[in-house]
Formats: C-alpha cells, sequence, structure tokens
C-alpha cells in the first residue's frame, strides 16, 4: 500500500514537471489566495499584538471616559475618532468636576481638540492634532519627555508646547527644536519639550499622538474661546484592584452632572482598546473572505487543466487498465496530481506571503504576526481545494472504459 501511495505522488510529481509552465499557470489562483489570507490574518493579529503592547505601556489600571453612548452590540453611536477627531468631542467642564470629584480618583487629565493650524517652522507641517491637556498627561501614559520639560503647573495659561516626536521632525527639520517657535490661531508657542515615541498601533481608534502639539489646557481653552471641543477624559484611579466599582462611580456622577443623560461611555483601558480590536477582527473576516475567493478560482483552474490533462492521457489510462490497474487506483493518481498542484501552491504562497510580512515589518509601522497554526491551516486547505475540485476529472479518468480510452490517439 506504502509503495503504491508513493508511485502515485512520484507520478503526480513527473506530470507536474514534464509540464512546468502550465502547471504554475495552474496553481497561480492557489498561490494568490493563500497569500492574501495568510497575509490579511497576520496584519490583523499584528496590529491586535500592537495594540496589546500599547496597553500594557499606558498601563491596566487608566480608565477612559468619552462621549457617545454604547450599544447593545458593543459599538459606539457618537465616537467618530476613527473617521475625524475634529468633532468627537462633547464632554465639558462640568463632567471634568464630577470625575474629579469621584471618591477613588487620584487625578483626572482632559484631552481637548483645538481647531485651526499650526504655522511656522521651517516647513508647513501639513495637517497636525493640536491638543489641550495638563502636566498630568505624560505620567497618565507613562510617557516620557526626551528632551526638555513638562508644562509649568504653576503656570497653566503659559504659551509653551510639547511637540510629538514626528512633529519636531516636519516642523523644523530638528528633533530637539527647543526653544523655536510658532503660532497656533495667531498666538505664538515656544517649545519646551519633545516627547519620547509613543506606542502606537496602525488602524487605532486613539489619536496618534507622534504626530500631534500639546499645548496646556487652560491656553487651549482663552485661544479657543473656551470652544475646544473636549473628547476625552483620562482617569487615574488610587487603587487598581476595584476596576468595575470605579467604572460604576463615575458613570453615576456623571450622568447625575449631565441631568441623567448616559451618551457618555466610560471604560476600562482594555475596553477602550477593543473597539479597535472589534472593528479590525470584522475588517479582517471581511477581506479574508473576499480574498478566499481566490481560492475557489484556483480550484476551478485546477479542475479546468486535470480534465485537459485526463483528455491527453486517455490512451495511458487505457494502457493502465488493460495490464489490471483498478478504477480506484486510476482515481488516486489523479486525485493525488491535483493534490500535488494545489499543495505546492499552498507552499508558494506561504513563501511569498512571508516574504510580504517581512517587507511589511522593514518598511511600515505594521507588524504582521505569521503564526504556525495559520500556516498549517493555509496548507490544509489549499490541498483540500485540489482534492474536491481534483475528484470530478479523476472520476471521469477512473470511469473510462479501458477499450474506448485505448482508441484515443
Amino acid at each position: 500500500m506504502k509503495t503504491l501511495a508513493y508511485g502515485h505522488i512520484k507520478t503526480a510529481i513527473g506530470s507536474v514537471r514534464a509540464n512546468k509552465s502550465r502547471s504554475f499557470l495552474t496553481m497561480l489562483g492557489i498561490v494568490v489566495g493563500v497569500v492574501s489570507v495568510v497575509s490579511i490574518i497576520s496584519i490583523g493579529e499584528g496590529v491586535k499584538s500592537q495594540i496589546r503592547s500599547q496597553i500594557n505601556h499606558y498601563g491596566r489600571d487608566l480608565i477612559t471616559v468619552r462621549p457617545g453612548a454604547e450599544t447593545a452590540h458593543g459599538t459606539f453611536t457618537d465616537i467618530k475618532s476613527l473617521v475625524n477627531i475634529n468633532h468627537a468631542g462633547s464632554l465639558t467642564s462640568r463632567d471634568l468636576l464630577a470625575v474629579e470629584h469621584t471618591q477613588g480618583v487620584a487625578y483626572s487629565v482632559p484631552l481637548v481638540i483645538v481647531g485651526g493650524s499650526v504655522n511656522g517652522g521651517d516647513h508647513s507641517p501639513g495637517s497636525i492634532t493640536v491638543i489641550g491637556t495638563t502636566n498630568r498627561f505624560a505620567s497618565a501614559l507613562n510617557q516620557k519627555i526626551s528632551f526638555g520639560a513638562n508644562f509649568d503647573p504653576a503656570n497653566n495659561a503659559a504659551p509653551t508646547a510639547i511637540l510629538g516626536s514626528r512633529v519636531a521632525e516636519r516642523m523644523f527639520d530638528d528633533p530637539v527644536p527647543l526653544g523655536r517657535s510658532f503660532t497656533i490661531r495667531g498666538e505664538q508657542f515656544y517649545v519646551a519639550g519633545i516627547f519620547d515615541d509613543f506606542a502606537t498601533a496602525p488602524f487605532s481608534a486613539d489619536v496618534d499622538f507622534n504626530n500631534a502639539v500639546f499645548i496646556p489646557y487652560d491656553t487651549a481653552q482663552s485661544i479657543s474661546d473656551n470652544g475646544a471641543s473636549m473628547y476625552e477624559i483620562l482617569v487615574e484611579p488610587r487603587t487598581s484592584n476595584h476596576d468595575d466599582e470605579m467604572v460604576n462611580a463615575l458613570t453615576r456622577n456623571i450622568a447625575k452632572a449631565r441631568g441623567g443623560q448616559h451618551d457618555f461611555t466610560v471604560l476600562t483601558h482594555a475596553e477602550s482598546a477593543s473597539v479597535t480590536n472589534d472593528i479590525l477582527s470584522l475588517l479582517t473576516a471581511l477581506i479574508g473572505g473576499v480574498a478566499a475567493v481566490s481560492l475557489l478560482v484556483g480550484g476551478i483552474g485546477i479542475m479546468n487543466i486535470m480534465l485537459v490533462s485526463v483528455t491527453e492521457r486517455m490512451h495511458e489510462i487505457g494502457i493502465r487498465k488493460a495490464v489490471g490497474a483498478t478504477n480506484r487506483q486510476i482515481l488516486m493518481q489523479f486525485v493525488t496530481e491535483a493534490a500535488v498542484l494545489s499543495l505546492a501552491g499552498g507552499i508558494l504562497g506561504i513563501i511569498l506571503a512571508i516574504i510580504i510580512d517581512v517587507i511589511l515589518r522593514l518598511s511600515t509601522d505594521l507588524q504582521p504576526v505569521t503564526s504556525w497554526q495559520i500556516v498549517l491551516l493555509a496548507l490544509f486547505v489549499s490541498m483540500l481545494v485540489g482534492v474536491l475540485f481534483g475528484s470530478a476529472p479523476a472520476l471521469k479518468a477512473a470511469r473510462k472504459d479501458p477499450i474506448n480510452a485505448l482508441r484515443n490517439e
């Protein structure tokens, strides 16, 4: 039995090598399908891993208050940070006071968006997010200031700014432009510090702080005539063992300050990141499903070529059956050939997917994660596609009458 199976595999490999160009074009659909599915799943898993790393860096005890009520499906009715953070804010100073007066809160950090363009520097910086916050922002996110100093807590109206690392280079062609000036809404600001690189994840719902300018909260309210949109409040609890109690207390106090309205959401940092995870999982499944259609197309290609192969080799089939080959043996010969074609396409697809993942790691912020489970599943599915779609041509060959087959030239 082992000898027979080995013979089928050897014959299948010989047939594939005898028609290299046709075999490659046949397995191309499988290759494209495997590359697409593996790469998309790897990118999705990589982004999720980056989000988990972001949570660990920022701290698991951090609590976030955002505008927009959570629905029964776990999404948000009014959070627009994925689309346009400039219109995401509907929190107020009353909400901030309610948070600060909640028992168990060590401190809170408001984040407001200041409209208007940033002017100055050596180059036009393009689109930059201007965020008003307090000197507690860095400690809330466990973030270091690489150069310079934090905001002066004794002077909350000072015209100073701390830049994200990428903004500094975009504006001044200098990673450390301390003391340089620029204007926001006609007000002049001086660079007091530069943040270290923030841990960010692609496709995250959070703002990319590396491309943001930070100014004192009171200054932000002053230059915007108290019209700056507060899109988030970061809350640091005194203890990290009572997250649910803290969330419930904050929800009660903010709802009371808003006249009983629950048009806001209080989330632990892990829950906040899960919003992005859920959206990402949905997109990965959707795009992965579309990419999997390539496997179906590849299977149809294998079936077509195997039908051609059966027709071309009809005389060979007749001779084999005339000397004693059974229908089962003929069936297994052609099924094995289809399986070898699809498996070879799957292996080539895995290799290309790994190469693409390496290129993405080196040239972008994406960090794809290709697990061995994904690799084995892709190989299994590719071979299964070959077996399923190769069965019809194989049955046609197996059922052929040997005398009629010998008459074919």
